[in-house]
């Protein structure tokens, strides 16, 4: 399918109408971020920027997602994390403490076979009903 574009180039006006229609800098829609809500928002959107902000900025600076795991991906790095000593193997269990890897929450997906004493910030009802019926105990609002 030909483009617009292709057709419209070597026309006197390039499909904006009337030569006196895109006279002035009036015709441009503004200067600089004008309108980053209104006709140039999806500019603004990919530039990050938002109400009360001048400067640009990445969206990963604005963005307020919680780091979360799931207790099956917390299952699988248990034993790396035993050695790197952020996890303590004691004769009762397992013992964790997610805010000092830098997670926020703990989900429900996936299954968990070891004990496990786990405290987080955050933990949802499947996550820590999981967890007590392998044995473990669960602290969590820390």
């Amino acid at each position: 399918m030909k483009k617009r574009v292709k057709r419209i180039r070597g026309t006197r006006t390039c499909g904006g109408g009337s030569a006196k229609k895109r006279r002035g800098k009036g015709s441009k829609g503004g200067s600089g971020r004008a309108g980053a809500y209104g006709h140039h928002f999806v500019w603004s959107l990919k530039r990050g920027i938002t109400k009360g902000n001048n400067k640009c900025a990445s969206s990963r600076e604005h963005a307020t997602a919680k780091i979360a795991i799931n207790v099956g991906e917390l299952e699988n790095m248990l034993d790396g994390l035993i050695e790197k000593g952020k996890a303590e193997e004691r004769a009762d269990g397992v013992f964790l403490d997610t805010t000092l890897l830098g997670i926020q929450k703990v989900l429900g997906k996936g299954k968990i076979t070891k004990k496990l004493m786990l405290k987080a910030n955050e933990i949802s009802q499947i996550a820590k009903a999981k967890i007590e019926n392998a044995g473990g105990t669960v602290e969590a609002g820390v």
